[in-house]
């Protein structure tokens, strides 16, 4: 795949990053936020995909716990939203990546899914990207499905490194749920992942890109804290009874590389690594 990136979602942080990655290797890139590019409105993609289009799908409702309260507004765009790119790219003769999600399972397992193991999604946010999932693959079936988990970057953002961060950089203790593991995946990682499929070689239609490993999210915080040099003790485990959210989250939603490192995706590396260039990274 050689043409031009167009990038739905740009605003957010995977069409961000991607867009900047993808510039800084010389390719053609079209990054439009989603007011410049509503994909709910079926007839803006026809404007925007020309044939021979690498188009990645990073719009996306993705307000876990808002969209318990706006299922519909959810489904426009992690459903509706998303088959309306996918018949774009199928009318106009152009490749789709289109990010999913680790919430597309039910948690129930204790070891990493597998691309095909069976879903089963728990909240409206997992419901409605599953059924993404499927009205692309319905419309487009050489398209590419990308679930990934967890994404940071860990700078002055709101994801979970970043809040981390913050809690790290200033005194007294923090509670963190211990009773949800799963892979968390810098942003980077990501991004190349999703350039490397572009680039072609890669078979799908359903891959898994996160970085290695399954881990709490009270592990993670710990290890925030320790890159930064704060006191991992200032991390306090708490069950997620303690802090309940209105959208119930997969006790257990960790991604296995192994079916997609076998259809040709290089494996992104292990969780701790990453983290640790992630925050050296904003650092700098």
């Amino acid at each position: 795949m050689t043409g031009r990136i167009v990038i739905s979602g740009a605003g957010g942080l995977v069409g961000r990053v991607l867009a900047g990655q993808a510039r800084r290797a010389g390719r053609d890139v079209v990054a439009l936020t989603s007011a410049q590019w509503d994909i709910t409105d079926r007839a803006q993609a026809e404007r925007v995909i020309a044939a021979g289009d690498v188009v990645v799908n990073c719009a996306a409702f993705t307000k876990v716990d808002a969209a318990e309260a706006e299922p519909d507004r959810a489904h426009a765009v992690n459903a509706v939203g998303a088959g309306n790119v996918a018949q774009a790219c199928a009318r106009a003769g152009a490749s789709l990546i289109h990010l999913s999600t680790d919430y597309v399972f039910s948690g129930s397992r204790r070891r990493p899914y597998e691309i095909d193991d069976e879903t089963g999604p728990l909240s409206v946010y997992g419901r409605t990207k599953l059924a993404g999932e499927q009205a692309v693959l319905a419309a487009l079936p050489d398209a590419y499905v990308v679930r990934t988990a967890w994404i940071y970057e860990g700078g002055a953002g709101t994801d979970f490194a970043a809040v981390m961060r913050r809690a790290a950089q200033g005194d007294g203790t923090v509670e963190v749920v211990a009773d949800q593991i799963g892979s968390p995946t810098y942003v980077g990682d990501l991004c190349r992942a999703l350039l490397q499929i572009a680039d072609g070689g890669v078979r799908g239609p359903v891959l898994h890109a996160a970085n290695l490993g399954a881990v709490s999210r009270f592990d993670q915080a710990q290890a925030v804290f320790a890159e930064l040099g704060a006191d991992p003790s200032r991390v306090r485990p708490v069950g997620s009874d303690r802090h309940p959210r209105p959208a119930p989250r997969p006790a257990y939603s960790a991604l296995s590389p192994v079916k997609s490192a076998e259809a040709g995706l290089t494996p992104l590396r292990p969780w701790r690594d990453a983290l640790a260039e992630a925050l050296a990274t904003v650092a700098g």
